[in-house]
C-alpha cells in the first residue's frame, strides 16, 4: 500500500498528458497478498478473502473481466491462463480506504503470475502493465501513482508525462526519515468509499478545463515540488504546513471529497495537537493521515478513538512488490494464445 504527501490527482492522464504530473509518496508495510497453487484441474479458481467471493471458470468458455473479481479475471486473461491454478488473494486493509489497495492488488497479481509463467518483468514493467490493465483494459478512471508506489517501494518522486513515468528516490537524511515516520499517524474512519465517481468528476473537469479544478491541480503539483525540497533539507514544520495546504486545495477537485464527519474529525485532531493532515486517496472516507509531534500523539489518539476511529500502526516500506516463495510447477498450466495488443512496456 502507499501514502501520498503531495501531487495526488496530477497522475491522471487527463492532467499529466497536457501539463505533466508529479507525486511524492511512500510505500508502507501494509500488503496485498496473492497465493497461487497449480494443479491438473480443467478449471480456474479465484478466491478473495476481502470480498468473501469465489469464481470458478471452465477453460472451454471465454473469460470475461466483469462482475465480481473483475481485476484478477482481467489479469489472468492478459496472461492467457485458462486452467490449472487456484488464486487466493487477501489484503491487510479493507478495500476502498485510500491506501492504493486496488492497484497494489494489480501489481501483486502481475508480479506473481508473470513469475509463475516465467515472464520476468522489471519493476517499471510491472507497474506499467498493472496500469494498463486497470486503466486501458478495464477502463478505470484512475491515475498511475499507486501502481508505481507498490511496484517500486520506497519514498519517491514520481513524474508523469505523455512520454512515460519516472521514479526517483528522495534523498532524505536517515534521522529525518525516522522522525517523519514517527510523526505520521493513520486512523481508519470506519468507512470505505467508492472513488470512481470522484475520479470521474475530476477527470471530466480537467478535460473540460474547469478553471477551479485546473488551478487546484497546478497548486497541488507545486506543493509536491515544495514537499520534496523541505523533506530533503529536513524542514518538517514546513512539510506539515504544505500537507494542510494540499488538503485544502484537494477539497476543490470534486464534490464528496470530504464530508462533514471528516471535517469534524480533522478539526478535533488539530485542536488536540496534530499539526496537519488529509484523507488518503481520492477522498470521501478511508484513512485520516495526520502529522503530529510525539508528545501530542496519545491525546490525539484518545480523542479520535473516542469518536470511533481506529489507529493503525505502520512503517515505510523500501522493497516494493516481492515474490516470497516460488515452488510452482509451470508445466501443469494451460496458457491460451494471447490475442490482445500488448501495452508499451518501458525498460527500467
Amino acid at each position: 500500500m502507499r501514502i501520498s504527501f503531495g501531487g495526488g490527482g496530477t497522475d491522471l492522464e487527463a492532467y499529466y498528458a497536457k501539463y505533466g504530473g508529479l507525486v511524492i509518496s511512500s510505500a508502507i508495510n501494509k500488503y496485498f497478498y496473492a497465493v497461487i497453487t497449480t494443479d491438473e484441474s480443467d478449471d480456474l479458481q479465484v478466491i478473495s478473502a476481502d470480498y468473501r467471493s469465489l469464481f470458478r471458470h471452465s477453460p472451454y468458455n471465454d473469460l470475461f473481466w466483469d462482475g465480481d473479481l473483475a481485476l484478477p479475471k482481467a489479469i489472468l486473461h492478459h496472461f492467457g491462463i485458462r486452467r490449472g491454478i487456484n488464486l487466493f488473494v487477501a489484503s491487510e486493509v479493507p478495500p476502498g480506504t485510500g491506501l492504493g489497495s486496488s492497484s497494489a492488488a494489480a501489481v501483486t497479481m502481475v508480479r506473481a503470475i508473470s513469475t509463475l509463467v516465467e515472464q520476468p518483468l522489471t519493476k517499471q514493467q510491472v507497474a506499467e502493465l498493472a496500469s494498463y490493465i486497470e486503466i486501458g483494459k478495464m477502463g478505470m478512471p484512475i491515475g498511475k501513482q499507486d501502481q508505481y508506489a507498490s511496484a517500486f517501494g520506497g519514498l519517491n518522486k514520481i513524474t508523469f508525462s505523455s512520454e512515460g513515468v519516472t521514479v526517483e528516490p528522495l534523498h532524505i537524511d536517515p534521522d529525518v526519515r525516522k522522525t517523519l515516520e514517527r510523526r505520521l499517524m493513520l486512523f481508519f474512519t470506519g468507512s470505505s468509499r467508492e472513488s470512481t465517481s470522484i475520479l470521474k468528476h475530476q477527470r471530466k473537469s480537467t478535460q473540460d478545463r474547469d478553471e477551479v479544478v485546473l488551478q487546484a491541480l497546478h497548486n497541488i503539483k507545486r506543493v509536491a515540488v515544495d514537499v520534496q525540497s523541505c523533506l530533503e533539507r529536513g524542514d518538517l514544520d514546513e512539510f506539515a504546513r504544505l500537507l494542510d495546504y494540499a488538503w485544502q486545495e484537494k477539497r476543490r477537485l470534486a464534490p464528496g471529497l470530504s464530508t462533514g464527519f471528516i471535517d469534524e474529525l480533522y478539526t478535533l485532531a488539530l485542536e488536540k495537537g496534530a499539526s496537519a493532515g488529509k484523507i488518503t486517496g481520492a477522498g470521501g472516507g478511508g484513512f485520516l493521515m495526520l502529522y503530529c509531534h510525539e508528545e501530542a500523539q496519545d491525546i490525539v489518539t484518545t480523542a479520535l478513538e473516542e469518536r470511533g476511529l481506529k489507529r493503525m500502526n505502520f512503517h515505510f516500506d523500501q522493497q516494493g512488490a516481492t515474490v516470497l516463495l516460488n515452488v510452482a510447477n509451470f508445466n501443469n498450466l494451460w496458457v491460451a494464445p494471447y490475442a490482445e495488443p500488448e501495452p508499451q512496456l518501458q525498460a527500467q
